[in-house]
């Protein structure tokens, strides 16, 4: 019997907990009092007082040696747990295989939460322009689906540290304090969540039969925001009008052909949530909104968030 079977709280291994989004998924399972486990590459383990173990450790997470590379190293480490979180990059999405070989050799795993923590890739309606962004994920999707691996899937749009601090200005690293610009007509909505607020409702989910087999969104009222309604936000908070320069659907199309890596990405996912709607062209089920799910976390609004740049 998994300790979790006997009633206590589910073991949690959390891959990629040097990571931001990693670690904050570590802190909030062990806030949460689950025994937590951290999957550490050989050349970290090697250093537990380094900044980036050090906090982990103090918080009482219990280091593993592993990688993704090494196979035994993610069978050794899925064996002593119950539920398995995944916060990798998205360009090693594929890497995820491994681990979810693990996981059906291990036959011991009640959840896996895959490295998705976006756009649900289902939804995303400018998969022929991101360069294979989305590819990955759905790719993983189906790969866990056919081993019959039991999941949840968190799809939580923009992390705020992303885009939000520039108020949607590519190339800024703060809002603007004379001329905003408005990518579209400026009233379609994208969908902002702190990091930390992200990995406190991941971890509100492993244990609850609603969200097993299941996509979670979150959307938190407050939260999804238009560019002019951004623009509106700002305007109070520094009490000065801006200029609105409107960048039209095609003209932002150009500024993306045109564009070098990184901004490239940039402007794609701008396109994405601000002019096509990705974030929130779609209702989402109340029963599998996380705000709806877990009315008990305490979140961080845009407008909260906005307090913090002024």
């Amino acid at each position: 019997m998994s300790e979790a079977a006997a009633g206590t709280r589910s073991r949690v291994l959390v891959v990629g907990a040097t990571g931001r989004l990693g670690g904050s998924l570590a802190r909030a399972s062990l806030a949460a009092g689950h025994p937590t486990f951290a999957l550490v590459r050989p050349h970290h383990f090697a250093r537990p007082d380094s900044p980036l173990l050090a906090p982990l450790v103090a918080a009482g997470a219990t280091l593993l040696e592993g990688s993704l590379e090494d196979y035994q190293s993610l069978l050794e480490a899925v064996r002593q747990v119950d539920v398995v979180i995944c916060a990798v990059p998205t360009k090693q999405a594929l890497e995820q295989k491994p681990l979810i070989r693990a996981i059906k050799e291990s036959g011991c795993v009640k959840r896996f939460i895959p490295a998705e923590f976006g756009l649900d890739p289902t939804k995303v309606q400018i998969g022929d322009m991101d360069y294979g962004f989305y590819e990955k994920k759905i790719e993983i999707r189906h790969f866990i689906e056919a081993e019959g691996i039991p999941h949840t899937y968190i799809c939580c749009n923009f992390f705020m540290r992303y885009l939000l601090p520039s108020l949607v200005q590519p190339g800024l690293d703060a809002p603007p304090r004379d001329e905003i610009k408005i990518f579209g007509d400026g009233n379609t909505k994208g969908v902002f969540v702190k990091e930390g607020d992200v990995a406190q409702f991941t971890i509100c989910t492993i244990d609850d039969p609603r969200t097993l087999n299941k996509t979670v969104y979150l959307r938190p009222p407050g939260n999804d925001c238009s560019m002019n309604e951004l623009a509106d936000l700002w305007e109070t908070k520094i009490n000065k009008s801006l200029k609105r320069v409107y960048i039209t659907e095609e003209q932002l199309l150009k500024e993306i052909l045109d564009a070098p890596f990184p901004l490239k990405m940039d402007l794609i996912f701008i396109y994405s949530a601000f002019v096509k709607g990705d974030h929130t062209y779609f209702e989402i089920d109340s029963l599998i909104e996380g705000t709806q799910l877990y009315p008990h976390v305490n979140y961080t609004k845009v407008n909260e968030y906005l307090d913090s740049l002024v």
